[in-house]
């Protein structure tokens, strides 16, 4: 297995962690009174967009040829740390 591979599996697993919480989150908005559910819904939603950036990012990456993927990485790297953050402040938020 190439280190392209590895590295997108290893991604692939964290975006499944995120699936995991967004699912958690989603059970607690809708147990949530009315005004709490606005708010977790606002950042339930914010999850949701940063996951759906970071699987599009990544299929870019799983895309690419592997000379091309070697140039592209640094850049996901630094995007995927900036995706990272706001997925955990929104989650921080939500908790």
């Amino acid at each position: 297995m190439s280190d392209k591979d590895i590295y997108i599996q290893k991604t692939q697993a964290k975006l499944d962690q995120w699936d995991a919480e967004i699912k958690k989150m989603k059970a607690k908005v809708e147990e949530a009174d009315a005004d709490a559910k606005m708010e977790y819904q606002k950042e339930l939603d914010e999850m949701r967009a940063q996951r759906e950036d970071a699987q599009e990012r990544l299929e870019e990456l799983r895309n690419a040829s592997d000379d091309a993927w070697k140039d592209m990485k640094g850049g996901f790297e630094q995007a995927w740390t900036n995706i990272t953050s706001a997925f955990d402040r929104a989650r921080d938020r939500f908790n």
